[in-house]
């Protein structure tokens, strides 16, 4: 399934979960910059540079096929076409995730260790992330 059809998917899933969210148009080529374009904040508890989470969705988009799925106050959900599928793997990526969003990790589902994290990101084709 291409990335743009998961990201088409998981967008019904998470509508029919979330039936109060909101559509929002913005001009931008990607997910990634769209981010930016619209002045999005919500890593504001932890970082106020946006860009800098749009350049790592950016990475994201071309190693993974991530798509941005939805946004809200402080929480970006995102679609995954090409997940880490061993244990290796996963463990380098939850440490981007860590750098990205150290909540996901230290207030997330317990344990709270990055091994466990990553167990959890193995062939997962959605990643959410909520900064506190």
């Amino acid at each position: 399934m291409s990335a743009d059809q998961l990201a088409a998917d998981y967008a019904q899933v998470f509508l029919a979960g979330h039936p109060r969210s909101r559509l929002g148009l913005v001009t931008a080529a990607s997910g990634a910059e769209a981010l930016t374009a619209a002045g999005w904040s919500g890593p504001a508890n932890y970082d106020n540079d946006t860009a800098k989470f749009s350049a790592v969705l950016s990475d994201w988009e071309d190693r993974f096929g991530a798509r941005v799925v939805a946004v809200g106050f402080s929480t970006l959900h995102l679609s995954v076409a090409a997940p880490p599928t061993t244990e290796e793997d996963a463990l380098l990526v939850a440490a981007e995730h860590f750098a990205f969003c150290p909540d996901n990790v230290w207030q997330g589902r317990p344990p709270y260790t990055l091994a466990a994290y990553a167990e959890r990101l193995t062939h997962v084709h959605n990643w959410d992330f909520w900064w506190d």
